[in-house]
């Protein structure tokens, strides 16, 4: 498990000052409100979706296939606020970063503690089924402040970004975990650790199944959650995290455990799971993280890409 992020000497060398400045820049930023830092993520948004136009059809192909009922213009409504969030999610990281503990507790809600109190006091550990929403930095750094966890995450491959994610992310939580290393996950469960996990993005064929998600009918699923509850003896809860409406903070939402999960095999496990995320999703869609290529993954690997 990663406890601490490791400062190098080598990060002050000249080709990571343009990455100094864009930070210095943000942090500047991050004194805003968060009604003007709306403001200024709208604009982002409308830029990067001018500029990437693989993104674009990434995300309108994925609101195409998965909300069929809805007409051309209400998707490419959707597509516009998807953006606007995309753009403003930038900002929410560096809030989750930066702020004080003092910012972030005048701007969080956290609703349904109890039933990881009840889980605890059971002497289990949590798994906080959770779907890859913009906000989901702000969301450990909110919930660390009431409920240290630990974070699955994928390192990342330049060594000064790992270091400034390992650094924020750890803020107001125990620890991170890399993706692939199932035995330190269950290990933490099995001490009582609370575990974050996302099962919604497409990351191939291994230790997954083809099962509908949206209106999609074989969509690549990890399976991950069942086996993590299995072995680590962990109750899992879906996990919900927004920046409210109005733009005066973020909520979270950590509703009851799911009865009997994990249940008789892994591909009824992966329907039910994506269901759950299907209601969460469609709470706030627009902050739903639609860039990424959820379906490359085809039931036969003869199948035409859906990009």
């Amino acid at each position: 498990m990663v406890t601490s992020a490791e400062f190098d000497r080598g990060f002050l060398h000249p080709r990571y000052w343009p990455m100094w400045l864009g930070i210095a820049l943000m942090r500047l930023l991050s004194f805003l409100p968060l009604r003007v830092q709306w403001w200024f993520g709208c604009g982002l948004g409308r830029l990067l979706q001018a500029l990437l136009k693989k993104r674009v059809h990434v995300a309108r192909t994925n609101l195409r296939l998965c909300f069929p009922e809805m007409g051309d213009a209400e998707r490419e409504a959707l597509l516009r606020d998807n953006f606007n969030q995309t753009g403003m999610a930038l900002f929410d990281s560096v809030n989750a970063w930066w702020w004080s503990d003092r910012r972030i507790q005048k701007h969080m809600t956290i609703r349904g503690l109890e039933h990881i109190e009840q889980a605890r006091a059971d002497g289990q550990g949590v798994i906080l089924f959770a779907a890859h929403c913009l906000m989901l930095e702000a969301g450990a750094r909110v919930f660390g402040q009431c409920c240290p966890g630990v974070g699955v995450y994928r390192p990342h491959n330049n060594k000064f970004m790992e270091y400034l994610q390992v650094k924020g992310r750890l803020r107001s939580n125990k620890g991170l975990i890399p993706k692939r290393e199932v035995r330190q996950m269950v290990k933490a469960l099995r001490s009582g650790e609370v575990i974050w996990y996302t099962a919604d993005q497409d990351a191939g064929r291994k230790g997954a199944v083809f099962a509908p998600f949206f209106a999609v009918e074989e969509a690549v699923t990890v399976t991950g959650a069942t086996t993590l509850a299995k072995l680590g003896k962990a109750r899992v809860m879906p996990f919900f995290v927004e920046r409210n409406r109005d733009n005066s903070g973020y909520t979270i939402e950590i509703l009851p455990p799911l009865d009997d999960f994990p249940g008789d095999n892994e591909m009824a496990d992966a329907v039910r799971g994506n269901r759950i995320l299907e209601q969460l999703i469609r709470r706030r869609p627009e902050q739903y993280m639609w860039l990424h290529r959820r379906f490359k993954t085809r039931p036969q690997r003869s199948d035409p890409s859906l990009y």
